[in-house]
């Protein structure tokens, strides 16, 4: 492999598996021709899945500390980005975590450039989606949480949510002793469907313990995902849906979803057919499933209250078309006859 002739935005590059040494030794020598071009260069030859296993493997990563204070933003963000584009494979991820580059590197989450550190953001979604990595960066969750306050960035936002979904799938506490909920609640509201469905994530997997099913009760975010429920995002209702699934296990739960009158919405999501449902796309049918499935649990959870069961025993037949319906989903037709179970249910 040979480098550019001619690009002085790019540092030349060596024959095959004595490229990514070469740029690396050239990293450490910033007055011999500068970092960003063999930056630049690194990140392209990352593209290349062998020569990125070899920069993951290889005992490279540690050399990049240095340039984390490099004078120039440039080099900063540009080192974040190679660390990004390492991260999108799995042995990356592994590399970093065994690293010692995570402290300095969440160091940058206040970095003055914008661009740094929105690839900071990037790196730590990437490594969030290991249970490692999650539990790795459940110490700086207090700190995520500031960070969603001030950053106004759409990207930004929405990696930040996905990282603390993750965090929070593992353990909800430090999330929620940091105001979470009251926080994500009031981005419910905002104008982006990705905004509203990584808040509504967030809070699904922050609904699951007892805290946070009380804290959603609590901080009077439950009317907000009841009109989440007609969105126009599929997955922003499914997401809402599954908040309300949780907390109406609890009885204060229940009685605010029934003093909502959200039994009738989340009937007429149970019954809604796609008029293209064999023409939808896989991930589509993933979602729409997901949002019956959720709909389901929660009318069980709200049948188990005196004043639910009789609403539902009205409209029972529509939940015993989806449960004996020969061609329904395995998974929705086992969730309906539970639902079905618990509303005809006698003493």
């Amino acid at each position: 492999m040979a480098g550019r002739v001619g690009d002085p935005s790019r540092a030349p590059v060596a024959f095959g598996r004595r490229a990514v040494p070469q740029l690396f030794e050239q990293l450490q020598r910033p007055a011999a021709g500068g970092r960003l071009p063999a930056l630049n260069s690194l990140c392209d030859l990352m593209h290349n899945p062998e020569l990125l296993y070899q920069a993951a493997t290889g005992g490279f990563l540690e050399q990049l500390k240095v340039l984390f204070q490099d004078e120039n933003p440039a080099v900063r963000t540009k080192t974040c980005e190679l660390l990004h584009t390492l991260t999108t494979h799995y042995i990356g991820r592994q590399a970093l975590l065994s690293s010692s580059l995570l402290p300095p590197l969440c160091q940058l989450l206040d970095d003055p450039s914008s661009s740094c550190r929105k690839n900071v953001h990037r790196v730590l979604n990437h490594l969030s989606l290991l249970p490692a990595g999650a539990q790795a960066l459940l110490t700086l969750v207090p700190h995520l949480m500031l960070k969603l306050r001030e950053e106004e960035e759409e990207e930004v936002q929405v990696l930040l949510l996905s990282t603390l979904t993750s965090c929070s799938t593992l353990d909800a506490l430090p999330a929620l002793a940091s105001d979470a909920v009251s926080l994500l609640g009031h981005k419910l509201g905002h104008r982006s469907p990705n905004i509203r469905r990584e808040a509504a994530a967030a809070l699904m997997a922050l609904s699951v313990c007892d805290d946070g099913k009380r804290q959603v009760c609590e901080e009077a975010v439950l009317p907000v995902l009841v009109g989440l429920l007609k969105d126009e995002d599929v997955e922003v209702q499914a997401n809402a849906a599954g908040v309300i699934m949780y907390t109406a296990i609890t009885t204060a739960g229940k009685q605010q979803c029934l003093n909502l009158d959200v039994i009738p919405v989340l009937l007429h999501l149970v019954s809604k057919k796609e008029d293209d449902e064999e023409e939808m796309d896989e991930e589509r049918r993933r979602r729409m499933k997901a949002l019956v499935l959720y709909s389901l649990r929660a009318l069980t959870a709200l049948a188990e209250a005196p004043d639910g069961r009789r609403l539902l025993l009205e409209q029972l037949p529509l939940l015993v078309v989806r449960s004996e319906a020969a061609e329904e989903d395995q998974d929705i037709k086992r969730a309906a006859q539970t639902a079905v179970g618990v509303i005809s249910w006698t003493p």
